[in-house]
């Protein structure tokens, strides 16, 4: 039986996220100060996304209950959403987030992960075409897409780590939001996804690392299943993952243990259970038949490891409900991040 997003469910993560996306503090911010005047509270730096945490688990916190309200727009939560999206994401404080991004030093502010989900968000929102909440968000949306397009030409290597400064996580969703919004930038990740891992042979997969919420293996195989499409992706995977049938590297079929999920970093390990079972299920379609279930199997051992804790201590409740959805809704890989 394959656990997809229910209606109950998608209320839980409703919930959870109504209860965080405004709450300001406990907050790590990325920020560096220019002199005395810099030293001001999460809020005034950042009218929109100063709850959460951090900066990026708020963006796709608003980006989860926006998906939400698309899902199940008759739903209770559903209202709670919009008015919360009305007040939050103006004009004028979409605005003030945007000039944050001149500020001197922060050329590196939030790449690439906040970059990716803020793509991911304005992907979302424009959906909502009852709303402003799109053209609101254009224009930041726009900068940041203009960052990714400065940045990764000169990124003469692909981070493989599997935290915020994954390149293959940050290209998925960036080509999500690239194929309905910027066909010059889908052309880009296209030719930079190719040129980091076209050439990556028998993966060993040493993860996860003790505070990674990605699968750097399976990530990469997810941005190359949805830049290759199938013909191409299975003749890439064959050299890249060749044992899999027979259950190697034995890691992949591993899901994560948490020893303290109070702690941070490694509480970051239910995200990366949540974050293979999302590969696994994108790639699934590609791959040869006999392989097809094994994928789908272990999208469930995964999900099922880590879905009973998206809810509890704060240091995975301010984010994990999102890689949840992205596991429960995940289907053709070239629809991710969209």
């Amino acid at each position: 039986m394959t656990t997809t997003l229910t209606p109950d469910l998608a209320a839980q993560f409703a919930r959870i996220a109504l209860g965080h996306v405004t709450r300001e503090y406990p907050h790590k911010l990325d920020h560096v100060l220019n002199g005395p005047e810099d030293a001001r509270t999460p809020s005034q730096l950042h009218p929109i996304f100063h709850g959460s945490f951090d900066w990026h688990s708020c963006v796709h916190g608003y980006w989860m209950l926006l998906t939400l309200r698309r899902l199940y727009p008759d739903a209770p939560f559903a209202e709670e959403v919009v008015a919360l999206a009305d007040r939050m994401l103006t004009e004028d404080k979409v605005g003030a987030e945007l000039a944050y991004l001149d500020r001197e030093y922060s050329g590196g502010f939030e790449r690439p992960y906040g970059w990716a989900w803020l793509l991911a968000l304005h992907g979302e929102a424009a959906r909502h075409q009852d709303r402003d909440w799109g053209a609101n968000l254009e224009p930041l949306a726009r900068e940041f897409a203009a960052r990714f397009k400065l940045f990764l030409p000169k990124q003469g290597y692909p981070i493989r780590t599997g935290t915020h400064y994954n390149t293959a996580f940050a290209l998925v969703l960036a080509h999500g939001w690239a194929m309905e919004h910027d066909a010059d930038l889908t052309g880009l990740i296209a030719e930079r996804a190719g040129f980091y891992y076209g050439m990556d042979k028998d993966c060993q997969a040493w993860e996860p690392g003790g505070d990674e919420f990605l699968s750097s293996a399976m990530i990469e195989a997810l941005i190359m299943r949805i830049v290759l499409g199938k013909p191409d992706f299975a003749g890439w995977y064959s050299g890249f993952l060749p044992r899999i049938d027979i259950g190697d590297p034995p890691s992949l079929f591993t899901p994560a243990a948490p020893s303290d999920r109070s702690d941070g970093k490694i509480a970051h390990l239910d995200g990366c259970n949540l974050a293979r079972a999302w590969c696994w299920r994108g790639i699934a379609d590609a791959l040869p038949e006999d392989l097809q279930g094994i994928a789908d199997d272990l999208a469930e051992r995964h999900i099922a490891a880590s879905l009973p804790h998206v809810q509890g201590d704060y240091m995975g409740e301010h984010w994990l409900a999102s890689f949840a959805v992205l596991a429960l809704t995940a289907g053709a890989a070239e629809d991710q991040g969209r």
